[in-house]
């Protein structure tokens, strides 16, 4: 193919950015810059009675999320309704699309009877003018439809970029009304002229579309346009084992961002759910781009797998620059009533996140340890009365004594703790597991010597202090 690689997204703002349309634009996204073309964002806002700003707010804001940057955009079509009128004028003065006066009452009766004789249920052709025909007459009050002069016979074949070879015969489909009584154009006609218009090369979009697509190669051949190559994903399944769509359980884009998942977690999990590359899990955008070349993509549906997702986001905060992610986890413990001054966001809490990150999936549950060090902590009464025992009361005394006056750094910490383990006679976890309950609230923390340090003298002290006077 000689054409420039143009590529879109083109999402209708009647709801949040879905999952689906968001793996669609990383494709398009990933083809057109792997061979150094352009992507375009496309609002699709024709339907005027569901489309609304935070949706279209609510989309921008997922693709800047992502880091789906856009060569052109965001173009709406609201803003293109003279364009469109162009070309239906032009078709229609072509004999290629025509009006259509029959009012909804009327195609409902001829649809029943079709049913009742067993036929398939197409629009009956009454307005469609023919050599020779007598068209009825023009009612009056009624508001015409136009509709598309699809072709009576032949097939629709193209190269499917997932699928290969699909052929639908034009005996399966029929006139398609291509704009509204009010003039507004509908989704299978302004796409075609938008796809034009905007010369995009290559189509990719989830495979509920098969359908639509012989109606507008039709159209695209009727304007004399060239046919961009489409390729049509499988739909992604949820946990029920049925679509993952709006309206069965999914949640936004942005909900991620909000749960605390790392944008380039969730590119590399949407890219691997219905392509890949080997046996490649782990990759950042850069290697993505270098790969997705348009092969290797799924015929089959993909399975939406959160543990997948939450374990793919692990590895990612594991990797996370510890500045980036304090600022992340600043944000979170916002949320938990937590507002931290700026030089403890810019030193300290990067140190915290470098020292707990590897035992967390998300930014929500570093924020929930990272509460233990800036806010209050209430221990668990269980795991207090296991481990905070009369015996253990001393040794966590002579701790408290000997941290109040050492150097406060990991290696002293260490020293004291195994004196106090040498002179109460004591092994590590009989005082490892208590002060960690008081300290942090849990018996599970990382390496002792390191959170007592972080945690900082005063606070460990403190809390140290409550052993001798908490009645269990």
């Amino acid at each position: 193919m000689t054409r420039k690689i143009r590529t879109r997204i083109a999402p209708s703002p009647t709801g949040f950015l879905h999952l689906g349309t968001a793996r669609t634009a990383l494709y398009s996204w990933a083809y057109a810059r792997h061979f150094g073309g352009e992507f375009v964002l496309r609002i699709e806002d024709t339907d005027v009675a569901r489309s609304t700003q935070d949706s279209v707010d609510q989309i921008l804001e997922s693709m800047r999320w992502l880091g789906l940057d856009y060569d052109e955009g965001p173009i709406y079509q609201m803003q293109r309704l003279d364009r469109y009128k162009e070309v239906l004028d032009h078709l229609i003065a072509q004999g290629k699309a025509y009006y259509c006066y029959s009012t909804p009452e009327e195609l409902e009766t001829t649809r029943e009877a079709k049913r009742a004789k067993g036929e398939k249920t197409l629009y009956d052709g009454r307005w469609r003018p023919g050599t020779g025909k007598t068209l009825p007459m023009v009612p009056d009050g009624v508001l015409p439809v136009v509709r598309f002069c699809n072709p009576p016979d032949g097939d629709v074949t193209w190269d499917d970029l997932v699928k290969g070879p699909i052929t639908i015969s034009n005996r399966e489909i029929d006139d398609l009304i291509i704009a509204r009584t009010d003039g507004i154009p509908t989704y299978n006609f302004a796409v075609v002229v938008d796809d034009w218009d905007m010369q995009i090369s290559h189509v990719f979009r989830g495979d509920e579309h098969i359908n639509n697509t012989p109606w507008q190669i039709n159209i695209f051949n009727a304007l004399g346009a060239p046919l961009p190559q489409f390729g049509h994903c499988p739909i992604i399944l949820g946990d029920d084992g049925q679509k993952l769509s709006k309206r069965r359980g999914a949640v936004s884009v942005t909900a991620y961002e909000e749960a605390g998942y790392l944008p380039e977690a969730m590119l590399n999990y949407l890219a691997r759910l219905g392509w890949s590359h080997g046996d490649e899990e782990l990759f950042g955008r850069d290697q993505l781009v270098a790969w997705f070349d348009g092969t290797h993509l799924n015929k089959s549906p993909a399975q939406w797998d959160p543990i997948k997702l939450l374990w793919v986001n692990a590895q990612y905060i594991k990797q996370a620059d510890n500045k980036r992610l304090a600022t992340l986890v600043a944000q979170q413990l916002v949320k938990l009533g937590i507002t931290l001054e700026a030089h403890v966001v810019e030193v300290h809490l990067p140190q915290l996140c470098a020292l707990l990150k590897d035992r967390c999936d998300t930014t929500i549950a570093l924020a929930q340890w990272a509460a233990k060090f800036y806010g209050d902590v209430l221990p668990d009464a269980a795991e207090l009365a296991q481990h905070v025992t009369d015996s253990v009361r001393p040794a966590i005394a002579l701790l408290g004594e000997k941290l109040a006056v050492c150097s406060w750094d990991k290696v002293t910490i260490a020293a004291m703790i195994k004196e106090v383990l040498v002179v109460q006679g004591l092994k590590m976890p009989q005082l490892a597991m208590p002060v960690r309950v008081l300290v942090m609230g849990t018996a599970q923390t990382p390496s002792l010597d390191s959170v007592l340090e972080i945690c900082g003298r005063e606070k460990v002290i403190a809390r140290l202090g409550k052993a001798s006077n908490m009645t269990l």
